[in-house]
């Protein structure tokens, strides 16, 4: 009976690993603002490929960087968040749909 062995992964080329400099890109953006607002609104997120979802109107923490905010808040024992694109956010401001907190 002849057997295989199973390449190990000393045998790999070291080019087949993947570069790690996307991850670390990832993770360099920093949160630039932490507050909270209010959603005063119809302002909506979108899941994935998913139709947009509305953001109940009422509080919400804010958590800004600078590619995205990501919101979230608490309605009873139910918890939610919602990152969008930094633009669209600002629209939401801009449109008096979320109004910040000083």
């Amino acid at each position: 009976m002849s057997s295989t062995t199973a390449p190990t992964s000393a045998s790999t080329p070291a080019s087949a690993t993947p570069p790690s400099e996307p991850i670390a890109a990832a993770a360099s953006v920093e949160p630039v603002a932490t507050q909270t607002a209010s959603i005063r609104g119809k302002v909506e997120h979108r899941q994935g490929d998913g139709p947009n979802i509305v953001i109940r109107q009422g509080p919400v923490g804010v958590q800004l960087t600078s590619v995205d905010a990501t919101l979230s808040w608490e309605d009873g024992e139910t918890r939610g968040a919602a990152a969008m694109p930094i633009a669209d956010f600002r629209r939401y401001v801009t449109q008096g749909a979320i109004k910040l907190h000083a």
